[in-house]
Parts: structure tokens; C-alpha cells; sequence
């Protein structure tokens, strides 16, 4: 999957926060509710948000894993 076809950065939406394109659902968000056990299937339903699909949350996945593959880390000297 491609998540630039699907997760947008605009400083004019949420303040500049990755956000489902089209909406003002941020990825963090979705991390946050599957970080605390809700489902795919939970999220795109009609109790949460109904007008998702299961590829915003894959993108969303997607984009949080190149960030943490992309981030830079550097050993502590003692």
C-alpha cells in the first residue's frame, strides 16, 4: 500500500497532524484507539467511524512504521 494516496499534511487541518485525506481523522488517532484494543473492523463500523475504510487504517499503519524505520538512532556513551 501507498499511504500517500490516503494520509495528507496540511498546516489548514488539524494543525498540520497527518490526517485521513478527506477527513479530520488523524493518524495518530487511529493508533491511539488500536493501541488500546479496538479493531479494524471496530473503527470502520457504525459506532466509531463508518465513512473509514480498512486501507485509511492500513495507510495510517504504514505511515507510523516508515517513521520509525526512518528515525535515526544514536548510542549513549557512558
Amino acid at each position: 500500500m501507498i499511504y500517500q494516496n490516503r494520509i495528507i499534511v496540511d498546516p489548514k487541518v488539524m494543525v498540520g497532524k497527518p490526517v485521513i485525506k478527506g477527513t479530520r481523522i488523524t493518524v495518530e488517532l487511529i493508533l491511539k484507539l488500536l493501541s488500546q484494543g479496538i479493531t479494524v473492523d471496530e473503527l470502520i463500523s457504525q459506532k466509531y467511524y463508518p465513512h473509514l475504510r480498512k486501507e485509511d487504517i492500513y495507510a495510517a499503519i504504514e505511515y507510523a512504521r516508515i517513521l520509525v524505520e526512518e528515525e535515526k538512532v544514536y548510542p549513549l556513551s557512558k
